[in-house]
């Protein structure tokens, strides 16, 4: 059966072999050539004034990476958290499941964290992001400078016993001021605090539902309509007045003033 295959009598199966360890043999050689210019490229390199950079390569390599935390930057180093856990306990009050829905209230989370931490953004551009695209400082001193305002931002919005509870719990003993505190102290006790305040928040605006909840309840318990729902019932009368006192300026107008913007 060997002796008659056509492919092995017309010398094709060794040509083919010659071909292919050629093939393999470039193969190989591109990839000891790339990997040659990969090892290259990642590599630390040290300025005249003795800091150290990472070449462009690494550079783009590591921001790349870091674009998967973005969104856990955002919603825990923002307002993000905050804001969509009082709109969340708003539409509790309200005794909706569905309205607004989950899309308006991310939607307007997102938009009300950029007016809020828009002054925070101006700082980290004048600081670090517009020295460093005019090659006036490297990328480890803009991730330096761009840390400054948003540590000032959580700071002023953290509880000194949140701090103190993390610090403790690090090992941390010797800080003198919160401004020492590590990155990885400082946010968790700002969540910690963000959902505080968001519960605190969340509580003075569910008072006036559970008012008018009690009320219709005890007055359909009075007429003996007891199959008759109370949310339902109640629920026009909660959007009214709602929408007579303005509730959603009233209560935009609350978070931005618990960030020191001002009344609106």
């Amino acid at each position: 059966m060997i002796k008659n295959n056509p492919f092995t009598r017309s010398g094709l199966g060794s040509k083919f072999l010659i071909l292919t360890g050629i093939i393999i043999a470039g193969l190989l050689s591109q990839s000891v050539y790339a990997q040659d210019l990969s090892m290259s490229a990642l590599k630390l390199t040290t300025n005249p004034d003795g800091s150290q950079e990472y070449s462009i390569t690494l550079q783009i390599l590591i921001f790349m990476t870091a674009l998967s935390f973005i969104p856990a930057a955002v919603i825990m180093m923002t307002s993000f958290t905050r804001i969509v856990v009082i709109m969340a306990i708003l539409r509790q009050a309200f005794g909706l499941q569905q309205t607004p829905s989950n899309q308006v209230i991310i939607g307007l989370t997102l938009f009300m964290t950029l007016f809020i931490m828009t002054p925070v953004y101006n700082q980290i551009h004048d600081r670090a992001i517009a020295p460093y695209m005019a090659d006036q400082m490297t990328s480890m001193e803009a991730v330096d400078q761009a840390k400054v305002p948003l540590r000032t931002f959580m700071l002023e919005q953290t509880r000194i016993k949140d701090l103190d509870t993390l610090a403790n719990m690090a090992g941390i003993t010797q800080a003198d001021k919160p401004e020492d505190l590590p990155m990885t102290v400082i946010i968790p006790a700002f969540i910690i605090s963000e959902l505080k305040t968001a519960f605190q928040i969340g509580f003075m605006l569910f008072i006036p539902f559970l008012i008018i909840d009690l009320v219709v309840a005890s007055i359909l318990m009075a007429m003996g309509m007891m199959m008759l729902s109370p949310m339902i019932v109640s629920l026009p009368f909660k959007l009214m007045l709602f929408v007579l006192v303005d509730g959603w300026n009233l209560v935009i107008g609350t978070i931005a003033t618990s960030y020191g913007l001002g009344a609106v």
